[in-house]
């Protein structure tokens, strides 16, 4: 790994993938113990676009049946939060009385996945449970923390593994941080 340039910012090695990698096999094997003998056939709701890498990795390491649904949501500018979740695709619509299990990149205040928390809620789903890769537990602001998490990390950004920086870096098999 060595420091990349993406746009006018460049970035430096943080989270190798061996680490990830790892990391997605955990997630997977708490995933697989509450679902595996369950009658439950949950949905993975993949937030687009940051969470189709970790969302795929993990979706080839689960023993159970799932379904899985898409929603695209935004609240970044650059390398800021708006501080307004906005859906940009409709919310998936055949969720009435299922087990919904949120599939996230990163979260770090919880603002997003508590806006689609309340969207999925709305739509008649039975449960919500939040996996995510990455949690930035610093500025994390939720009594209740995801039920599945990758890696906890610094209060830092970052690009790579689904992560970008004005749409750039998504494809980086490694995370980088902000030089």
């Amino acid at each position: 790994m060595e420091k990349i340039t993406l746009g006018d910012k460049s970035f430096v090695p943080y989270i190798a993938y061996t680490r990830i990698n790892d990391a997605i096999d955990n997630v997977a094997a708490k995933l697989n113990a509450d679902f595996k003998y369950s009658d439950q056939q949950p949905v993975l709701l993949c937030i687009l676009s940051g969470a189709i890498m970790f969302c795929s990795e993990l979706m080839k390491r689960l023993e159970f049946n799932c379904t899985l649904a898409t929603l695209k949501v935004s609240s970044y500018s650059g390398t800021q939060s708006t501080g307004i979740v906005r859906a940009v695709t409709p919310i998936p619509t055949d969720l009435q009385g299922k087990t919904v299990i949120i599939v996230e990149d990163i979260v770090d205040s919880g603002r997003t996945v508590n806006a689609v928390t309340k969207m999925i809620e709305d739509a008649g789903a039975a449960k919500v449970l939040v996996c995510t890769m990455l949690l930035k537990p610093e500025v994390y602001k939720n009594p209740e923390k995801p039920a599945y998490v990758g890696l906890e990390i610094g209060d830092r950004f970052i690009v790579g593994f689904g992560l970008d920086y004005n749409e750039l870096g998504r494809n980086l098999k490694d995370i980088y941080v902000l030089e």
